[in-house]
């Protein structure tokens, strides 16, 4: 199982440079913010060509949601994701990472009441996911459906939500991935809920019970990352997290060498 990571603070500004460190901490790949590969595409294939660095894939980078409210909204999103993918496909990246929403509505918090009704949440969703299959399928990438919990989003919190769009909109070229802190949320057991999906698991993202940096909380990475081994899961998982410590950069780098001693 190969580790990739998303952009941190403390990562160089300059794209080279930070292909450059990344890979010398001794990451595998690099999930990139989908508007910062669209807009300096020329700079990221040379930075892949210099470093040998892949771009596995994107998260972010776009306005709008594929479940969004505002129907404006939702079809400007679904435009620039298709740019994005575009971009993927020209430097070889797997897909784009892509939740029904982020922080527009959840019954966990007031008002409680969504102001669109929960067929017309799957409505919005199943369209968007139809237009995006058909965009991947063109470009050879995948769309990577990813469950948040129930205080991000009320429309998918849970793999099996993930695969229910999956399969009623009869879509091949979108997976699920599986994010260990939004699991450690909704999921009764992370490890059961890999191994159940496994078949159509696609992608992962790592960060520990509090968000931050994993092996610094309370999740068992040895036993999930063993389940993963032992269903033959041959993908990235991919850091998204914060990072809290006096040095983040060491900190980062201590997290990254634990886990590579357990894929």
């Amino acid at each position: 199982m190969k580790i990739g990571t998303q952009n941190q603070a403390f990562f160089p500004e300059g794209i080279l440079a930070k292909f450059q460190y990344i890979k010398n901490m001794g990451f595998d790949g690099f999930e990139i913010d989908g508007k910062l590969l669209v807009n300096n595409l020329a700079e990221v294939k040379a930075a892949i060509a210099e470093t040998g660095l892949p771009v596995i894939s994107a998260c972010g980078g776009y306005d709008g949601w594929i479940g969004d409210f505002i129907e404006e909204r939702r079809l400007n999103g679904l435009q620039q994701i298709a740019a994005i993918l575009r971009a993927l496909a020209e430097v070889g990246a797997k897909g784009i990472v892509v939740p029904a929403a982020w922080g527009m509505f959840t019954y966990r918090l007031p008002p409680m009441t969504s102001p669109r009704s929960v067929a017309g949440d799957r409505l919005a969703v199943s369209s968007s996911l139809k237009f995006l299959d058909g965009i991947a399928a063109d470009t050879g990438t995948k769309i990577f459906l990813e469950p948040l919990n129930r205080y991000q989003d009320h429309m998918i919190n849970l793999l099996s939500d993930a695969r229910r769009y999956i399969e009623e909109n009869q879509l091949h070229h979108t997976q699920i991935i599986g994010d260990f802190y939004h699991m450690s949320i909704e999921e009764d057991d992370i490890s059961a809920a890999l191994h159940q999906h496994r078949d159509l698991l696609g992608h992962v993202h790592i960060a520990d019970n509090h968000r931050y940096q994993p092996g610094s909380g309370s999740l068992d990475f040895a036993r999930h990352f063993n389940q993963l081994k032992q269903d033959g899961y041959d993908g990235y998982a991919v850091y998204e997290c914060r990072v809290r410590a006096a040095d983040p950069a060491k900190a980062y780098q201590d997290s990254l060498d634990y886990l590579r001693t357990l894929r």
